[in-house]
């Protein structure tokens, strides 16, 4: 009866070795991988690219950048955007964006009270860090993380420059701008004021204009008959310039003007090959859209801390019209 006993216990020892050295061969020459920790299969962070602008051709290049980079990051990138830069569709946008408590937002910096509170207060509470694209706001005032953009001052040094090789050091310049200056513009108008302070022969006029196509065509026609001697316009918010250089062919030949503007107007390059404009100050949107997803990701990683809060400044040159005709 022992003997059988012992006999039985070899059998089943043996049958129980048998099926576990076939289960280990089985494991190690499977294809099999162990299972994604929780925080890699929770990886993928959602960001927001929020613009003022949609359907022009600078925030078009912005946005496929962006949305380039974050598929080769792995991340969720959602371009939201609205038509005619209409503030308040623009501001519920970043309140969404916030409620929704998404892991990043890039948003293009408006230079108003109510920008500010959303950024300093609700981002903030929620833990949410905003980063300025295209056109900055002070850190002091937004809590923004960094900024991702042109250097703005020195694009006005460079339009003041290329009027001066253009014009010669002697006339009336208008500078049409925003009538709710903002931070961007202020910039661009203190470079071009720092070029040209050295000119004694050159007179500044300001125009200041909203964001609506009639008040621009309005303040232009305006300025037109206040200063009939002008030499030359700068069209420090891009918007205008297609209003400045209407207005002007209603009266005059467009070619003695020497009319200035930069490349994020839904209209400026077209002004520009058609020979309306003679420069404007070309960026980097591309450049932009790829290096602010590529940051934030970082940082949200860990990979980046902190982030410079000075910014990230992208490429500006100054394009010319006869760039197009040589």
């Amino acid at each position: 009866m022992r003997k059988t006993s012992l006999l039985i216990l070899s059998m089943i020892f043996i049958v129980l070795c048998f099926f576990t050295t076939t289960s280990a061969i089985h494991v190690f020459e499977s294809d099999w991988e162990m299972p994604t920790s929780i925080k890699e299969s929770q990886s993928a962070y959602r960001l927001v690219l929020i613009t003022q602008d949609i359907d022009t051709p600078f925030w078009d290049q912005v946005g496929r950048a962006a949305e380039r980079e974050a598929k080769k990051l792995g991340v969720s990138l959602e371009v939201w955007g609205n038509y005619g830069g209409h503030q308040e569709d623009f501001l519920k946008n970043l309140e969404v964006a916030i409620q929704s408590k998404v892991d990043g937002i890039i948003v293009q910096g408006l230079d108003s009270e109510d920008f500010k509170e959303l950024t300093k207060v609700k981002a903030s509470f929620y833990g949410i860090p905003i980063m300025t694209i295209a056109n900055d706001v002070p850190i002091e005032e937004s809590l923004r993380r960094t900024y991702v953009g042109s250097d703005h001052y020195k694009a006005g040094e460079l339009i003041a420059k290329q009027m001066l090789a253009d014009m010669g050091d002697t006339g009336d310049v208008v500078l049409m701008f925003n009538r709710n200056v903002e931070y961007y513009q202020e910039q661009r108008i203190a470079g071009i004021e720092a070029v040209l302070q050295d000119y004694e022969q050159i007179t500044i006029h300001y125009a200041g204009t909203s964001n609506t196509r009639e008040d621009m065509v309005a303040v232009t026609q305006e300025i037109l008959n206040q200063v009939p001697q002008a030499n030359a316009f700068i069209a420090v918010n891009a918007n205008s310039a297609g209003a400045i250089v209407q207005e002007i062919s209603k009266r005059y030949q467009v070619e003695p003007f020497y009319i200035y503007s930069f490349d994020e107007g839904p209209e400026s390059l077209s002004l520009l090959r058609q020979g309306a404009l003679n420069a404007i100050i070309q960026q980097s949107p591309e450049q932009m859209g790829k290096q602010s997803v590529d940051l934030l990701t970082k940082w949200l990683n860990g990979d980046v801390v902190p982030l410079d809060t000075d910014g990230y400044l992208t490429d500006i040159h100054v394009l010319k019209a006869a760039a197009f005709y040589e």
